[in-house]
């Protein structure tokens, strides 16, 4: 059986962890899987987006415990594997939004983390729950956590185990929004459709100049990178027929005075 589920819908590729029986747990081959998704997912030129959820119960309660004791007994390549999937998810091309319908506990919270966006369902629960097992964070959690929330409420999360529901999650920027969890995936899917409006390579290099910029690339840095790209961009089939549209409109109120 699949660990992973892939729908699409329109332009957005819906990945659904298919593990309920251990709470969709974060293992190596759903890793695996999810990599592999993703690589046919950008490969694919009508998608714009990517929603990645859990079966119900959970979102995703955590890391395999098998590889965490591999890992007390010497052998870290489980834990780098995994951390590798984080980052695959991170350096998606396209826009990712976790649909958070449940607990995202540790590496499951980094999975969602790792996704561009969050939007929480009333039954969400972020929980970073390392501290409480005697385990130092991983996979990124510290740097991912802070630049979403801040250094206080990272330090109130992480140090001080203090877990967020949905509505709370929203409240600390955790969360882009937090809604009935009837509706969390429809909602998400349908913020998703939205980047379906902008052409392929716009939304790609769009969303690479935010992580530039948010991994630490200076003003004078990023007003040169945007100079580039929407140089690019004025060049581009699209800008093109908006100024033809414009030039047309303002000769015809010209001719109306």
């Amino acid at each position: 059986m699949s660990l992973l589920t892939h729908d699409v819908v329109d332009a957005v590729a819906v990945l659904r962890i298919n593990d309920p029986r251990r709470r969709n747990i974060i293992s190596l081959p759903l890793v695996t899987e999810l990599e592999e998704a993703l690589d046919r997912i950008e490969a694919d030129p009508r998608m714009r987006a990517v929603v990645v959820t859990g079966e119900p119960p959970a979102f995703c309660a955590g890391a395999d415990l098998a590889d965490l004791e591999a890992a007390s007994n010497g052998d870290g390549a489980g834990l780098q594997r995994i951390y590798q999937g984080f980052l695959r998810v991170a350096n998606c091309s396209l826009p990712t939004i976790a649909a958070v319908n449940g607990p995202a506990v540790g590496a499951g919270m980094n999975l969602a983390l790792a996704c561009d966006i969050r939007m929480a369902g009333e039954s969400a629960v972020f929980d970073t729950r390392f501290m409480n097992l005697g385990l130092h964070p991983g996979g990124g959690h510290t740097w991912m956590l802070q630049r979403a929330v801040g250094y206080q409420s990272a330090c109130a999360i992480l140090l001080c185990s203090e877990s967020l529901d949905g509505r709370a999650a929203a409240e600390r920027n955790l969360a882009w929004q937090c809604v009935h969890d009837e509706d969390l995936l429809e909602q998400s899917v349908a913020l998703a459709q939205r980047a379906g409006k902008v052409p392929l390579e716009l939304l790609r290099r769009t969303k690479e100049s935010l992580r530039a910029s948010s991994a630490g690339q200076g003003h004078a840095e990023s007003v040169e990178h945007e100079y580039q790209q929407q140089l690019w961009s004025v060049q581009q089939e699209e800008f093109q027929n908006f100024l033809t549209k414009m030039k047309q409109r303002i000769s015809g109120q010209g001719k109306k005075t």
